[in-house]
């Protein structure tokens, strides 16, 4: 299972999916046939993550195909990282949050064996240990095997989930901070509390076609429980009326300037944004590190290939960068690397951000009941 670094190949992935298996796709999606076998899912989801496709191009693509009653499923999971973002937007402090228990509870857990066990797939479930060994090869997982694999890691394994979802940011090739964090906390029932998901022996066999055998689980473990709540707060996402004649900057989840709503905008010079390790507080893999930045080399190449003028930097430059703007990071280690440095861009939002977040405020299922109105302005 390969990812290709470019929107070329992404653009032929999506393609070849909604041609080929979108069809199928509400009736197989759950199944993991292992990473040989993807073509019922689309495995588009490193793409979106750094913007080299957009969830508009994807679902018009799958509406080109059939119509939405048809596609529904397929638009609601698209949308997901979208409502993520978007909850997390109105609520910061979740992951601001996350990240002080995480450093306290890495240290706490440095030298605890079942933990170097679980991150080392050597424990006594074989399927976990599968996975695991798949994760940092291929840096993807099947959604449904993230669900069973969070699941193992927090009522089975007993470890703390910061460190489940440490494990898989370091990782995925997917990987964002709301994604994560917030599905992470869902599964372990802090996100919706007092509603967790427990990983069944039934349901795994079931939905790998039977490729793992008795898989010994704890299916009666309680859910988590925190004291923290987080109320809404209200955020301004409207854009800077005055960027002509200035620089941006673009990071590493926007690598597509060419379809984003700032195309047409005359920009001095295009900064696209790498943000090392050293400025991480979640290291990420030397695999994952690699893949953003091949990604960020396409970008600059397509810029450079439509006479853009472009440069690649590191995020501790920005502060030399004069009369910028940016397109939003969104909450995450960019964002973090600039609110911490006191560094003040003017950030320019998607437009279909600026319509979903404000139906991110409750949960998915009244976010769902949206889908059709935002899905109808892509057209």
């Amino acid at each position: 299972m390969i990812f290709e670094a470019s929107r070329a190949k992404a653009l032929d992935q999506l393609n070849n999916f909604v041609d080929n298996h979108l069809a199928e796709y509400s009736k197989l999606r759950n199944f993991d046939f292992g990473p040989e076998k993807r073509s019922n899912i689309s495995c588009l989801s490193p793409y979106i993550t750094h913007g080299v496709i957009n969830e508009k191009e994807v679902i018009q693509k799958a509406l080109s195909k059939f119509s939405f009653s048809k596609n529904e499923k397929f638009i609601q999971e698209v949308l997901w990282r979208t409502y993520w973002k978007g909850w997390l937007e109105l609520r910061p402090n979740v992951w601001t949050d996350y990240l002080v228990e995480l450093k306290q509870i890495r240290n706490e857990f440095k030298n605890n064996q079942d933990y170097l066990s679980a991150i080392e797939g050597k424990t006594n479930i074989d399927c976990f240990n599968r996975w695991v060994t798949e994760l940092k090869e291929n840096n993807y997982l099947h959604n449904h095997t993230r669900m069973w694999f969070a699941s193992i890691w927090i009522f089975t394994l007993e470890l703390p989930w910061q460190l489940g979802a440490e494990f898989f940011m370091k990782h995925l090739f997917d990987g964002d901070a709301a994604s994560n964090t917030l599905g992470w906390r869902w599964v372990a029932g802090i996100q919706t509390q007092g509603k967790h998901y427990l990983a069944s022996e039934w349901n795994i066999k079931k939905f790998t076609n039977n490729r793992f055998q008795n898989i010994q689980l704890n299916e009666n473990a309680p859910p988590k429980v925190s004291e923290k709540s987080y109320q809404i707060i209200k955020q301004d996402f409207n854009n800077s009326e005055n960027i002509k004649e200035k620089n941006l900057l673009i990071f590493d989840n926007n690598l597509s300037f060419e379809v984003t709503n700032f195309k047409e905008n005359n920009f001095k010079k295009i900064y696209l944004v790498s943000n090392k390790n050293e400025d991480r507080s979640i290291k990420l893999s030397e695999k994952l590190m690699k893949f953003k930045s091949l990604l960020i080399e396409d970008q600059a190449q397509r810029l450079k290939n439509q006479s853009i003028d472009c440069q690649i930097i590191d995020i501790s430059e920005v502060t030399n960068i004069e009369n910028c703007c940016g397109l939003y990071p969104t909450i995450g280690e960019n964002l973090d690397y600039l609110n911490s440095n006191n560094l003040k861009v003017d950030f320019l939002y998607r437009s279909l951000d600026q319509l979903a977040w404000q139906y991110c405020n409750k949960g998915f299922f009244n976010f769902k009941n949206y889908i059709p109105k935002i899905v109808s302005t892509f057209n």
